[in-house]
């Protein structure tokens, strides 16, 4: 499993031109299934976006400090199967690592679920729609842009 994590100052998602999710300051997450992801894939990025410092304490101003779940700060997260995508051969995009659609739409709804209560506030967690055309649109804050993948861990 992949995540692009962005702080952002907002983001949303539009479909069809109409808006479906917005946040102001927090996390813009676009998350990537491979087809043999499991339970603990999901459990490892669930646990670090609940857990990622990667905003300053509000007080004393000191840099990677508080996660968005201290700071009550709004989630934005992005099925987004193309993380898997590979340009090694050819000019043309294989996804053959990419988890099949059926699949990632339970699997996807089940890491939305256990964001959600992990997180406490679930009003807080957002998602885009499943293999819809979205436009995603985000204002980065630092810039700051991270990567997670649950194969690498260390």
């Amino acid at each position: 499993m992949r995540a692009v994590i962005q702080c952002v100052s907002s983001a949303s998602v539009t479909v069809d031109s109409q808006v479906i999710s917005s946040i102001s300051r927090g996390l813009m997450v676009l998350v990537g299934l491979a087809h043999d992801d499991t339970q603990d894939d999901v459990d490892y990025i669930v646990r670090k976006l609940l857990n990622s410092r990667l905003f300053p304490d509000p007080d004393s101003g000191a840099m990677w400090k508080k996660s968005a779940k201290d700071l009550d700060l709004e989630v934005l997260c992005v099925s987004q199967f193309t993380l898997y995508g590979n340009l090694a051969k050819g000019n043309k995009p294989d996804f053959h690592a990419s988890m099949r659609a059926e699949q990632a739409k339970e699997t996807y709804a089940g890491f939305l679920e256990k964001l959600r209560n992990g997180y406490g506030n679930k009003d807080r967690i957002k998602d885009g729609q499943f293999q819809a055309m979205m436009q995603v649109a985000l204002v980065n804050e630092g810039p700051i842009t991270l990567t997670l993948d649950s194969r690498i861990r260390k």
